[in-house]
């Protein structure tokens, strides 16, 4: 998987599709608790990273993506502000997370195919309207690799691509392991990290996911598969 420009550029070109609207929501987010410590532009350049591997796989932004665990709105908000065209999904299970993201999404100025999405997503994996229904899925923080991709897998239609969010650091293969990933329908991509600052995990689904994926409400971490 070829790696964008190391001099920056495309960053810079991707910076220019943010809208300048995003910023005053995700410093109303920072305020309210629902982002980390990271300096926003720092949040707004590490959710470009998805969008970068995203349309680089994919040829162009993908038609749908659901962001799991979007929080106060990264990068699900950024995935928006790029992608308004595409149906954009920003599913978490807080209350006080998601009311604030609706309010954001219902005062958009542009048009949009945004929606806020609350539930557990173990829960939300096995509806009908949603359970295979996305040409993307994102994860910022969601959860350990094995939660992650049995949950993810659940919303991923198959040829869809997963994009997680990995320390930058961390190389070892093991977190990932390609048997482990085949139960919940995945194959493992590579690790990629654009511009050498973040790491991404890309998973590429390649058969339907067996009904019994996801397991009920917190069994995906407490017992995982791999």
């Amino acid at each position: 998987m070829a790696e964008p420009r190391s001099d920056g550029t495309w960053l810079e070109q991707l910076r220019r599709r943010v809208d300048p609207v995003l910023v005053p929501a995700l410093e109303r987010s920072f305020e309210l608790g629902f982002l980390g410590s990271m300096p926003i532009s720092d949040q707004i350049d590490h959710a470009l990273g998805f969008v970068a591997i995203l349309e680089r796989e994919l040829d162009g932004p993908p038609d749908s993506v659901i962001d799991l665990g979007t929080g106060g709105g990264v990068p699900g908000l950024v995935l928006l502000a790029c992608w308004p065209g595409s149906r954009v999904v920003l599913m978490d299970a807080g209350e006080r997370r998601t009311e604030f993201l609706q309010g954001v999404i219902d005062g958009w100025p542009h048009p949009h195919l945004a929606e806020v999405l609350r539930g557990r997503a173990e829960e939300l994996g096995q509806r009908s309207d949603l359970r295979e229904a996305f040409a993307a899925v994102t994860s910022r923080s969601f959860g350990p690799p094995a939660a992650t991709a049995e949950i993810g897998s659940s919303f991923l239609d198959v040829g869809g691509l997963m994009v997680v969010s990995e320390p930058p650091d961390i190389t070892d293969a093991a977190r990932w392991p390609a048997d482990g990933l085949g139960v919940v329908g995945f194959a493992p991509v590579d690790t990629a990290r654009p511009g050498e600052r973040f790491g991404y995990q890309v998973l590429r689904k390649v058969e339907l996911l067996d009904i019994r994926y996801p397991r009920r409400v917190g069994v995906p971490v407490k017992r995982p598969l791999f």
